[in-house]
């Protein structure tokens, strides 16, 4: 069997295919992240991604390829989360920028299709690495253009890129040290590989990959074996994950809520939205609470132990739609029943319902009422939020490392605020690029300054040294002097044995991080602190603050800071209760 040519039908069947292999194989993207920290979230990332670019191939079908490779790149796009997500969805800007004047593509189109979608990655990217995503696709498109002289048969030529796929991302160790260290390959680029497996997948077999919520016509198939050349590990050998960790009673916030609040319908049609007030409702029995509201649409995400009483106090303000509910006590069940070592991809994540729910672009309130500036922040924990919003920030964002806003949750929070110019502190390496992707989307419409705050400790920083009578080049420069000054570190746990760095890390053991670099493990989570502080602190420096997380004992705060006070009397101490999951205390040193 052969084909010379794919339409937009056959494209999105591939594109189907390869978006359910990645979410049949997500936890295992997220356990090759390098850091043996219980966060690495590269397949949730660009499972995520993935999920927004299906749910608009899924909406807005076509016939020509050109079409549905737009619509393919406007939904991941605006659903992209983390570094993984965003390179995800530049590749497949870039092939549709290529592919959109086309019905159809042949073996030489497709493959110039793929290496449009890394010239547009390589460009997307300030300074781009070898050994991740990035390489994985440059090789495959690289091979593919000088193949594609060769065949006029596409499933051969997929068969081509695929392979030069998987032996490069067994090259991503030799070109990234770190990998090599810690023995494993890129988990962004394991993530494109599996994405090109469910390619392969159709065109070999014209059926979906599996029976998952991604299967568009046929027959279901059984989800092919991994195929990949790279040696990975089973079961058995993967770190033991944080759900593995966790008791189900001790799930208090059982059910993960999702959903919409359309304001212009319903039978209190434009009643008064009060936000503060409607979060501090939602956490008197909830947490993890994200709330996105404009004039039209309010997005609701929320993990509550009262679902009744959320959907009532959300009634106020309008019709309920798209509404998901999940379980996740039963989720926890299901996993330790299994003896899986991770827990699955929640399928509310997998599975986005067809209706399309659009917002309208807020009205322009009177001149008078526009602030000269406005501020976007990500932060997790009520009590950093609480903090941020104490200095000003006008929307915060919940998210971190283990939860990366999309591009789209920055558009609507941006176009949320009424101010001249907003800047976007993202506090977190991974969720740069989302927020300034979202300020290229924005560039026609608004005015937006991304500071590239790296951390909580940075964008605190950055937000203390903005002056509202200064101008925005002034600003822009006081804060990004601020987040240089700044040395950040953060104490968790490691969830594998490990060497980096010097460094036998013990899964169990806590580990110490400054600058996202492992400087301390220890068995005691107090000796590990004072360890990191030891080497974060130097003469000259005059203030030291500890953020405390939801995990982090009163007591042993306490301790920690008698302990700092005592070591170094010249430096000034804050203590504040950050909320933070994952990591017991984030610290900062300033000078």
């Amino acid at each position: 069997m052969s084909k010379r040519s794919i339409n937009g039908t056959e494209f999105t069947a591939m594109v189907l295919a390869g978006a359910e292999r990645l979410h049949s194989h997500a936890e295992h993207v997220n356990s090759l992240n390098v850091f043996p920290v219980p966060d690495g979230d590269t397949g949730t990332n660009m499972n995520l991604t993935m999920t927004a670019g299906v749910t608009e191939l899924k909406k807005n079908t076509s016939k020509s390829l050109g079409d549905a490779a737009v619509t393919l790149s406007k939904g991941l796009l605006m659903g992209a989360r983390g570094n993984s997500g965003v390179i995800l969805s530049q590749l497949f800007r870039g092939f549709s920028r290529y592919a959109a004047q086309y019905e159809e593509l042949n073996t030489t189109q497709f493959a110039a299709a793929l290496q449009s979608g890394v010239d547009t990655a390589y460009k997307a990217v300030v300074k781009p690495v070898e050994g991740t995503i990035l390489t994985v696709a440059k090789e495959a498109a690289k091979h593919a253009v000088f193949y594609a002289r060769r065949t006029t048969d596409m499933i051969e030529l997929m068969g081509e890129v695929l392979a030069k796929a998987k032996e490069a991302l067994t090259h991503t160790p030799e070109l990234l040290p770190v990998l090599k260290q810690v023995g494993v390959v890129d988990s962004g680029g394991q993530g494109l590989v599996y994405i090109y497996e469910g390619f392969m997948h159709y065109l070999e077999n014209g059926t979906p990959v599996s029976t998952g919520s991604y299967a568009v016509s046929g027959q279901a198939q059984a989800v092919a074996a991994p195929t990949a050349q790279v040696k990975m590990p089973v079961a058995s050998d993967l770190p033991q994950s944080a759900q593995s960790r966790l008791h189900t009673e001790d799930i208090e916030f059982l059910y993960d809520m999702e959903f919409f609040i359309n304001r212009q319908i319903g039978e209190i049609k434009g009643a008064a939205f009060d936000e503060e007030q409607f979060r501090k409702a939602l956490s008197k029995n909830g947490d993890s609470i994200i709330v996105i509201a404009d004039d039209e649409i309010i997005k609701v995400h929320v993990h509550s132990k009262a679902p009744g009483e959320v959907l009532n106090l959300a009634l106020q303000y309008g019709e309920i739609t798209q509404i998901h509910i999940l379980n996740m006590r039963e989720q926890h069940r299901e996993l330790l029943a299994t003896g899986m070592d991770s827990a699955p991809m929640p399928e509310v994540f997998a599975e986005i319902p067809m209706e399309q729910v659009k917002a309208a672009d807020p009205a322009e309130p009177p001149a008078d009422e526009i602030a000269p500036y406005g501020f976007i922040a990500v932060a997790s924990g009520q009590g950093i939020t609480d903090i941020f919003k104490s200095l000003g920030i006008d929307v915060v964002l919940s998210g971190g490392q283990t939860m990366n806003p999309s591009t789209e949750d920055f558009v609507n929070a941006v176009r949320s605020i009424s101010a001249q110019h907003i800047y976007i502190l993202p506090n977190n390496s991974n969720i740069v690029l989302a927020a300034q992707q979202a300020r290229d989307l924005l560039e026609d419409e608004r005015s937006v300054t991304v500071i590239p705050s790296k951390s909580i400790p940075q964008g605190i920083a950055a937000a203390f040294a903005f002056q509202e009578e200064e101008d925005i080049e002034v600003n822009t420069d006081n804060m990004l002097q601020a987040i240089s000054h700044v040395k950040s570190g953060q104490v968790t746990y490691a969830v594998r044995d490990t060497q980096l760095d010097g460094l036998e890390i013990k899964a169990g053991n806590y580990i110490g991080i400054e600058n996202s670099k492992i400087v301390a493990t220890e068995e005691q989570l107090i000796t590990t602190c004072k360890e990191l502080l030891s080497k974060m602190i130097q003469n000259g420096d005059e203030v030291v603050t500890i953020i405390a997380g939801e995990d982090a004992k009163p007591d042993e705060t306490s301790n920690l800071a008698a302990w700092l006070e005592q070591q170094y009397p010249g430096v000034e101490l804050e203590v504040h209760d950050g909320g933070q999951p994952i990591y017991y205390y984030l610290f900062s040193v300033e000078a």
